[in-house]
């Protein structure tokens, strides 16, 4: 939208399937189309038939703009209810959890197939991962190792200490 913004001149026409393309809600819309009209560029609407150089053009694109908000805001109601009733019935959103005992042998193995000359990349797929997958958990993997190691050396020094 801001590329189409940048790039309209004067007496262009900007084409749009329906009016609620030109924005995310009535004000963005009316906005929209308000710029456009202020630096000479002609908006039409394919499938509205709308032309808002005319005064019922206008009143059409408002009151379908309107309606678009309106069928929007619905649609998110939905969406919300629907997510609330599968949280209530037990389903769990976003990334499954995965077992760290797991990880660690998906690693080991591909850590292996590294020292053998195999690819990064080969290495990942050949335990189900993509390469940016197995940087990641190579470099959690040393994260908690160095942890580890300067817990204990801290443990060693007290107890030196005593």
């Amino acid at each position: 939208m801001t590329k189409l913004l940048e790039y309209a001149d004067p007496d262009d026409t900007v084409m749009v399937w329906r009016v609620d393309r030109l924005g995310r809600s009535l004000i963005d819309v009316l906005n929209t189309v308000t710029l456009l009209r202020e630096r000479g560029v002609n908006v039409r609407s394919i499938s509205d038939g709308i032309d808002p150089a005319t005064t019922t053009g206008r009143l059409m694109l408002n009151m379908l703009a309107t309606l678009a908000e309106y069928e929007r805001e619905l649609i998110v109601e939905r969406v919300t209810s629907g997510i609330a009733t599968a949280r209530q019935s037990g389903t769990r959103f976003g990334r499954p959890f995965s077992d760290p005992a797991v990880i660690a042998d998906k690693l080991a193995i591909a850590t292996a197939a590294r020292a053998k000359g195999r690819t990064t990349e080969d290495a990942a797929h050949l335990v189900g991962w993509s390469r940016a997958t197995l940087y990641r958990h190579q470099q959690a993997s040393s994260s908690r190792e160095s942890g580890l190691i300067s817990r204990t050396s801290r443990s060693i020094r007290t107890v030196t200490l005593l």
